[in-house]
């Protein structure tokens, strides 16, 4: 293998003859930012005993950005602490600040120490709270018990 040459922004290589063009700029395409502008949202928070995910969407339910203590780096029981769960609310509200998001109103889900910490430390950068529902699935009967042990 021989050596590669390295092409500049000025030395562009025609196409047709694959004679290098100086001066020639490349032709480069503009790419247009996927995100968008949006004033409010929800902030769903699904807290476990051991992680926190929190995931930032528009008013109809599309995804617009997601984190989790385990996406942050946290490692086995301390993925499940306050810390990184406010840690994670933190991230994602400068990421919900650059989107221009205004308000967010909290579906919270799940029984893990992270619930409260995840909000605190999402309101934390200056995004308002219009309101907060609790929608942890409560069995109404459980499972099935196990049978009776046999002698």
């Amino acid at each position: 293998m021989g050596k590669k040459k390295i092409v500049t922004a000025e030395e562009v290589p025609d196409k047709t003859t694959g004679e290098v063009v100086a001066g020639a700029a490349p032709a480069a395409e503009a790419k247009k930012s996927s995100k968008r502008r949006v004033d409010s949202g929800v902030l769903c928070v699904e807290s476990t005993y051991n992680n926190t995910k929190l995931a930032l969407t528009d008013n109809k339910g599309g995804t617009l950005a997601w984190s989790s203590s385990g996406a942050l780096g946290f490692k086995g029981a301390k993925k499940g602490t306050p810390f990184a769960a406010a840690k994670v609310g933190e991230t994602l509200a400068a990421v919900a600040a650059t989107l221009g998001v205004k308000e967010v109103r909290v579906v919270v889900k799940g029984v893990g120490s992270g619930r409260e910490s995840a909000i605190r430390g999402f309101i934390s950068k200056g995004i308002n709270l219009t309101s907060i529902q609790d929608m942890t699935p409560v069995p109404h009967n459980g499972p099935k018990p196990p049978k009776p042990r046999r002698n």
